[in-house]
């Protein structure tokens, strides 16, 4: 039985955190930004949590943490 390989396109975006849910941080938050609100900008620099939903698709994406 083969190894199972990491996509590493998700090892990109996601992070795994010390309770084991995944961490990615949020788009649209690397240039234009003189056109967005303050609190805008301030919401996207905080990383978000993936959704109970979708967690067994990233799960499937990462293997090995």
């Amino acid at each position: 039985m083969p190894k199972i390989k990491t996509n590493r396109a998700a090892a990109k975006r996601f992070r795994k955190t010390g309770s084991g849910k995944y961490a990615f941080s949020k788009s649209h938050a690397s240039h234009i930004l003189t056109k967005k609100s303050p609190k805008r900008k301030r919401g996207l620099r905080q990383p978000q949590l993936i959704k109970a939903s979708d967690m067994k698709e990233v799960r499937r994406l990462l293997p090995n943490g």
